[in-house]
């Protein structure tokens, strides 16, 4: 776990640089806590020991005809605004994790490791603990190794209390079993795989309107949730690779993760030059937390599935016969079709 301290030990400089405002003793106070959650995330492939200048990985590749590793990077946007705002920082660390799990998992990729950046005007340790237990949590549950990060304390790059974070994952598939959307046909069937509220995106809209608009509280419970306002901006993004990794082989033609750009943006970078996914908005019930915001902000259905996920987080296309039977693998629905057309979403509110 590459968490190395920027300076040498020598007392005089290490007073110095904390009254620059790092404090680099602090720094590594934090990290040593770190060792236990971390490996538990190990398997037989992590190699070398924490602390290292890097991460050592060292993969079985023999169960695979012509392995290709896949590789995304991604933060979680405005959302740690209300990690900030409601001193809760456990999830937000799952969030990043499962993002990018995802965003490789649409190329049929299963992760290996996974590597994270914290930026900070100051470490405060019960915070980055809290962050760690969400990275070590996401890792376990979707089966891939944390194995490096980069902590680094920036004095007047973040407001007091404030933080940033940012994920690398690298994962692999076998080169047969790619999955690029190349064999979409019309005539293919879309389905929807629920979401867990907003995932990792639309928060600096959402929160425009429900907290400045509509002068709403993160502790107040509006009609239709189930939840404090607070509590369901941070549910947590759902990791979709298992239950996609566990389907028959051969069944799925193309997914897309539904994130920034929504049903919209998303589908259309799966599909081939010929194809549209049309999709029937009145195929699921979207989830309260859409609504609100659509009426508060009065903002127009079309770009509310732009900027949203809107209840589905992972789009997934089969072939029309096997529709029925891997929706009901997935716990998804039919939102949609594939028809001729030119590569783009057609949204539907029939």
């Amino acid at each position: 776990m590459s968490r190395k301290p920027a300076t040498p030990s020598h007392a005089p400089r290490k007073k110095a640089y904390a009254a620059a405002g790092v404090d680099v003793d602090l720094g590594n106070l934090v990290k040593s806590r770190i060792h236990g959650m971390v490996k538990d995330t190990h398997g037989p492939e992590v190699l070398g020991k924490i602390g290292g200048f890097g991460g050592l990985f060292r993969p079985d590749f023999r169960r695979f005809k012509d392995p290709v590793l896949v590789s995304s990077v991604d933060g979680v946007g405005t959302k740690l605004k209300l990690a900030f705002a409601t001193d809760k920082h456990d999830t937000i660390g799952q969030d990043l994790v499962n993002h990018c799990i995802n965003d490789i998992a649409v190329i049929g990729a299963k992760p290996l490791f996974f590597l994270d950046y914290i930026g900070a005007e100051r470490l405060e340790p019960a915070v980055f603990e809290q962050i760690l237990k969400g990275f070590s949590k996401a890792c376990r549950e979707g089966g891939c190794a944390l194995v490096g990060g980069e902590t680094a304390q920036m004095p007047g790059m973040y407001q007091r209390g404030e933080y940033d974070l940012a994920g690398t994952i690298v994962g692999v598939v076998d080169r047969p079993k790619l999955l690029d959307g190349s064999k979409i046909r019309k005539g293919d069937r879309i389905l929807g795989m629920p979401s867990n509220g907003l995932h990792t995106n639309g928060y600096s809209l959402a929160r425009k309107v429900l907290l400045d608009k509509m002068g709403l509280k993160l502790s107040s419970k509006p009609a239709g949730l189930l939840k404090t306002l607070g509590e369901e901006l941070l549910r947590v993004h759902k990791n979709y690779q298992p239950a996609l990794a566990a389907l028959k082989p051969g069944l799925v033609k193309g997914l897309a993760h539904i994130t920034g750009g929504g049903l919209v943006d998303n589908l259309p970078r799966v599909l081939p030059a010929d194809c549209d996914a049309v999709i029937h908005t009145s195929a699921w019930k979207v989830p309260a937390i859409f609504n609100l915001i659509q009426s508060g902000g009065k903002v127009e259905a079309e770009e509310m599935y732009q900027v949203f996920n809107m209840g589905i987080g992972m789009a997934v296309v089969v072939r029309e016969k096997d529709a029925g039977t891997v929706a009901a693998e997935l716990k998804a629905r039919v939102i949609g079709r594939i028809e001729k057309g030119t590569g783009v979403t057609r949204l539907s509110f029939d």
